[in-house]
């Protein structure tokens, strides 16, 4: 997937972690806050090369969200714009300008994948839309992600993550009961959108290696949302039964969910089926033949009564006795943790699911990894830290204007 352009990058272009599948193509990051740079820097975890185009003077508006923050003085740099900006080279490039925009369509003849979440129509008043970028760059995949869908009734409606939330179902589903629709604790809309696009843009690659040609690849965080709803979405479509939140219990399966031990940690457990419940039941006194329990759509029936049961049989050991003996007889369990217990986690790290930067001013520093591996590779690859703004505006001036 080398791009005919990679062997004009800058020497310090290169990556600490020695590249992945995609080394040599260059992904142009006009995105902004955290749907598109998390599509982007998921580009760049698989080894592109990605470059984030700012604001002067301004960048990314999430360089100032916090706190926390860590750094002091002009190296104080806040954790929410470094969760989604690794792996990034960053310009500082005014859309109005005439010079910036030259600047910006020799980067764009130069790119592979172009990533932008403008509202629907900003870039085409500004006279830069994907036409004019494609029509620069045949081979271009732009990458576009509104938040309702770039047309339709509900196009120009500004796309924040907590509304689409509520507008696409997820938040009645999830709480704990009806009366109390709740979101997700992570931007599910914006991190699955970004999902998304990425998925896009390798089926975009893929088909440009037969046609030699790029395409724009749409999606959104409605969309996003709308797809992940899966057996909830057809549940309702095919089977007129309405979801709603019910808490920690799941909505065809029982027993499925969170009890209370006698050390007043939660246990979670996953009854998915009949083998399973047959080793369950007796491990919490109940005959698994009780006519009430006996099936799956029994226990549905009478899921009140048997989480009673289940409640009183966890309330009389610890947490780690019942996972202990749980996990034993094969019945999947596990405790709810924190993010201080789950990143300390050995099997957590033995995934690289934390990875460590060198940041030249904030020291060395440990962020959520990538949860994609390769075969050839050992977990923890080092990766490069979110750069300064403008960074490394000079050298890729230089490189846009470069005609070889």
């Amino acid at each position: 997937m080398t791009s005919p352009n990679a062997r004009e990058s800058p020497p310090d272009s290169s990556r600490d972690d020695g590249g992945g599948p995609l080394e040599g193509l260059t992904v142009l990051d006009l995105s902004r806050v955290l749907t598109g740079p998390y599509a982007a820097m998921l580009l760049g975890d698989l080894g592109a090369r990605v470059i984030k185009v700012e604001r002067p003077g301004i960048g990314d508006e999430t360089r100032g969200w916090g706190p926390p923050f860590v750094g002091t003085g002009e190296g104080r740099t806040s954790t929410y714009f470094l969760s989604v900006n690794r792996n990034k080279e960053s310009i500082g490039l005014d859309l109005r300008d005439a010079d910036d925009r030259e600047v910006l369509q020799g980067l764009v003849r130069k790119a592979d994948i172009l990533v932008e979440n403008f509202r629907p129509g900003v870039l085409d008043r500004l006279g830069l839309g994907h036409r004019i970028f494609q029509d620069a760059n045949p081979r271009l995949i732009v990458v576009s992600i509104s938040g309702f869908g770039h047309d339709g009734p509900s196009a120009q409606r500004a796309g924040y993550d907590q509304i689409i939330q509520g507008e696409a179902g997820l938040m009645s589903m999830t709480g704990p009961d009806a009366g109390q629709p709740t979101k997700v604790g992570v931007p599910i809309a914006d991190l699955s959108a970004g999902m998304f696009g990425v998925i896009g843009a390798l089926a975009a690659l893929d088909e440009r290696h037969r046609t030699g040609r790029g395409r724009v690849v749409h999606t959104s965080l409605l969309g996003s949302l709308i797809g992940m709803h899966t057996f909830q979405g057809t549940r309702w479509l095919l089977g007129k039964d309405l979801p709603e939140a019910s808490g920690n219990s799941h909505p065809t399966v029982s027993p499925y969910g969170a009890y209370r031990c006698s050390d007043g940690e939660l246990v979670q457990i996953a009854v998915g089926n009949q083998s399973l419940w047959n080793r369950f039941a007796p491990a919490v006194g109940i005959d698994a033949d009780d006519p009430r329990f006996a099936t799956n759509e029994a226990r549905r029936e009478h899921e009140g009564e048997l989480d009673a049961l289940v409640e009183a049989a966890f309330g009389t050991r610890p947490a780690q006795e019942w996972t202990d003996e749980l996990e034993g007889v094969g019945v999947p369990t596990g405790v709810i943790r924190t993010l201080e217990d789950v990143y300390a986690d050995p099997q957590v790290i033995s995934q690289g699911l934390v990875a460590d930067l060198d940041d030249p001013r904030l020291g060395p520093l440990k962020v959520p990894g990538s949860p994609i591996r390769w075969d050839d590779e050992a977990p923890g690859q080092r990766h490069r830290p979110a750069p300064l703004l403008d960074e490394h505006g000079e050298q890729l001036r230089r490189w846009a204007t470069h005609d070889h």
